[in-house]
């Protein structure tokens, strides 16, 4: 190869690193959402289920943001190897956990590691890539989730049940271990020596990022509680943290849906309520519901990730011919997403239909995510000034995480009041997906307000 590859030898080692840090990364996050009815049955945690998806994003915003701001400090170096060694040490705690308490501790480990891991994974393009070679290590940094989600689903569920969950968990440290070697020996002086910052300079991001994680998980944990009072004082005390400090870390506008870039923002939330808080409960009603072992909840979840990348290439194609048209590419995204929920609704509510109804109608839930997740952030970014095109970004991640989040919660509350038996658990997923379908109808309606009066 030449020079002007990024497989060239005085890259390859790092890009080699980097591509296998996000492909773990992913790998991990799709194992873990086809695997984590099997965890919750075997260590008792069906009564909290959703906090085994949500301790762990509520974890990766304040990885990202503490990554970040070392990274400004003292350069790449030590950041990328502490979120590494920390999401090491995550997935082993949650691997040999003998109960749920321990397990989620665990998961909230793995997520300061993805946090810290993928915020850096863009800085070391950055600083460590020439211009030229930047695009094209970007464009394969998105592809790093492409096999994971192919393969990821599948291989967990198949794992799980030949051998046992924890071997999903137990197989990731020696990846990270591997990525680690090729990476940080191979970063270049320039993205290990930024020149310091002063130690009190910009505790603003930090402090509203720990205010937010704080106040959601007081207003999830409130959502599991039996007694009323108490209820609606720690998620009172849990809104009252959390919405001051959302408004200070997304864009102006962003909670009151103006036109233009915050509205942009507060899309990303909806389409990542809707695809990742429905994909959360996705194996968990095949399972439990419809009594279909890990593999094929896996495979539902790979259908899901197959379809999305060809709804994001039709829409890359539909923007070519019409870049005017976003806003109705994103609405249209929003009403096939819809159409998908609504089958997987169908197939969980009836046993008259056939399970895999649910798979193929999570296959139509991706290709409508892969549009309106183009189409949205294309429209949002283009808008964006060059000077807030770091502020913008992070606050599309911010919104994609809270969100998923926050559903993950409120279903996984869902469930719990539910009670045990199949009767209570599909009453509990079908209000699950009645939520994420409203949310993306709520998106058809708002997905109008993405481009700003001209």
């Amino acid at each position: 190869m030449t020079r002007q590859s990024v497989f060239a030898p005085p890259h390859r080692a790092l890009t080699l690193g980097v591509i296998l840090s996000v492909s773990t990364v992913a790998f991990e996050s799709l194992g873990v959402a086809t695997v984590l009815p099997d965890v919750a049955r075997q260590l008792d945690g069906l009564g909290s289920y959703g906090w085994g998806l949500s301790a762990l994003m509520l974890a990766n915003i304040v990885g990202t943001v503490l990554a970040g701001r070392a990274a400004d400090r003292g350069g790449v170096r030590r950041p990328l190897a502490t979120g590494l060694l920390v999401f090491a040490a995550g997935c082993v705690l949650a691997g040999t956990a003998g109960g749920w308490p321990v397990f989620l501790l665990g998961r909230f480990v793995q997520g300061l590691g993805v946090g810290a891991i993928m915020a850096i994974a863009y800085t070391v393009i950055s600083l460590a890539y020439p211009e030229h070679l930047r695009a094209r290590m970007f464009a394969l940094l998105s592809s790093a989730w492409t096999v994971p989600s192919l393969i990821g689903p599948v291989l967990a569920g198949t794992l799980t049940e030949h051998t046992t969950w924890r071997a999903v968990f137990l197989l990731v440290p020696p990846l990270v271990a591997i990525a680690a070697r090729l990476t940080l020996p191979a970063l270049p002086a320039p993205a290990t020596a930024a020149d310091p910052a002063p130690a009190g300079r910009d505790r603003g991001p930090l402090l509203a990022a720990t205010a937010l994680t704080l106040g959601t998980a007081f207003f999830l944990q409130a959502l599991l509680l039996r007694n009323v009072p108490a209820l609606i004082l720690l998620a009172l005390a849990g809104l009252a943290l959390a919405v001051p400090a959302l408004r200070r870390v997304t864009p102006e506008g962003t909670l009151t849906l103006r036109r233009g870039i915050g509205a942009g923002v507060a899309v990303r939330g909806l389409l990542c309520a809707v695809y990742f808080g429905s994909e959360a409960f996705l194996p968990l009603g095949l399972q439990e519901v419809r009594g279909l072992g890990a593999t094929m909840a896996g495979l539902g979840l790979a259908a899901g990730a197959v379809t999305w990348v060809a709804g994001s290439a039709l829409q890359a194609r539909r923007d070519s011919a019409a870049p005017g048209a976003r806003g109705r590419g994103t609405a249209l995204g929003f009403a096939v997403l819809l159409a998908g929920v609504a089958l997987i609704a169908l197939a969980l509510a009836s046993e008259a239909v056939p399970a895999q109804l649910a798979i193929a109608g999570w296959a139509i839930g991706g290709l409508g995510m892969g549009m309106a997740f183009n189409a949205s952030t294309t429209d949002t970014l283009e808008q964006t000034p060059a000077a807030r095109q770091g502020e913008v970004s992070s606050a599309l991640q911010l919104a994609q995480t809270l969100a998923t989040a926050v559903v993950a919660g409120l279903g996984g509350a869902a469930v719990a009041a539910a009670g045990d038996g199949v009767d209570g658990t599909r009453t509990a997923l079908l209000a699950t997906f009645a939520l994420t379908g409203l949310l993306a109808a709520l998106g058809v309606l708002l997905a109008g307000r993405l481009r700003a009066r001209t």
